[in-house]
């Protein structure tokens, strides 16, 4: 079976899913991703032979003449807290995954490779408020009802009980709920009011104030939701969050439709680079598995 066309239909759980997509790529990984983010100094501990030089504090050596190495914050213990817009909009699905279940699906195997790592974990959700947040912990206890609860989130969406969003709000109060310095993924279609960019930059700053890294993935479906391909006759669109409704023909509007929220997605993908935000831009349609393996070999090749 195809690891990029996996749904949890075909694993009975979650983690057995995540287990199979990680299985599947974790070979082209020659080293973690995700070791290196969180340099700060922790400690000093004596060096053992046969151990790397590298991280000798040759100042201290001067001084003691007893060599010791730098163990930094890093080796000790990372901290990761993956954030998913559970909006209406992300139930949205149109002949592919939808993009709230591409993100538990990327989220899992994630979780799933920390696991690997021994690394402490957490979840999020929220829509127009922050809904849940959990502890962020490394035991496998934990990691398994964080697996049961993106289970059952996958399984209550009403689509009559519309949940609109607000990123900038949720963004703060996770910023404030997360005392101690975190790696932060994102997941979100960034389908919020366009006039809130600035506010919404405004929380991401937050998060990086307090010493956060941050990862966003943007997560849509291109061909329907950024194309806006339908076919050439007239549809009625609706707005999943507000309900509002618009009667139209695609192709009359696709090319300024293209074009501004071209302009729009990418005023907030440079205002992220400018932050040393990781922006990552996905399409549901191409699978968990062969986008987390470009970005986690990418996300390698820098550090």
């Amino acid at each position: 079976m195809p690891i990029e066309r996996i749904k949890l239909a075909d694993f009975g759980n979650l983690e057995l899913l995540a287990k199979q997509v990680v299985e599947g790529f974790i070979t082209g990984l020659h080293k973690s991703p995700f070791h290196g983010f969180s340099v700060e100094f922790a400690e000093h501990r004596l060096y053992n032979s046969g151990e790397s030089t590298r991280h000798i504090d040759w100042k201290l050596f001067a001084r003691t003449e007893r060599m010791y190495t730098k163990k930094y914050e890093e080796e000790t213990n990372l901290r990761s807290l993956f954030v998913l817009d559970a909006s209406s909009s992300m139930y949205f699905s149109e002949g592919n995954t939808s993009k709230f279940e591409f993100s538990i699906y990327a989220i899992a195997s994630l979780m799933e490779l920390l696991r690997r790592q021994r690394d402490a974990v957490g979840i999020s959700f929220f829509t127009d408020q922050v809904d849940y947040v959990s502890e962020i912990k490394s035991s496998q206890r934990h990691h398994r009802e964080l697996y049961d609860r993106m289970e059952e989130r996958l399984h209550i969406f009403n689509p009559s009980k519309m949940k609109t969003t607000s990123t900038a709000k949720a963004l703060h109060e996770i910023a404030e709920l997360t005392p101690k310095r975190s790696l932060v993924v994102l997941f979100t279609d960034l389908l919020d009011d366009p006039d809130k960019v600035d506010e919404t930059v405004e929380a991401l700053q937050h998060l990086k104030h307090n010493k956060h890294e941050v990862v966003l993935f943007q997560v849509m479906d291109t061909q329907k939701e950024m194309d806006l391909d339908f076919e050439n006759r007239p549809h009625e669109l609706i707005d999943m969050e507000t309900g509002a409704r618009l009667k139209l023909n695609p192709l009359e509007i696709r090319d300024q439709y293209k074009k501004r929220l071209k302009e729009h997605f990418n005023e907030i993908r440079m205002r992220c680079i400018n932050l040393h935000i990781d922006f990552v831009e996905v399409d549901v349609s191409q699978g968990v598995a062969p986008i987390l393996q470009q970005y986690l070999i990418q996300r390698q090749k820098i550090g």
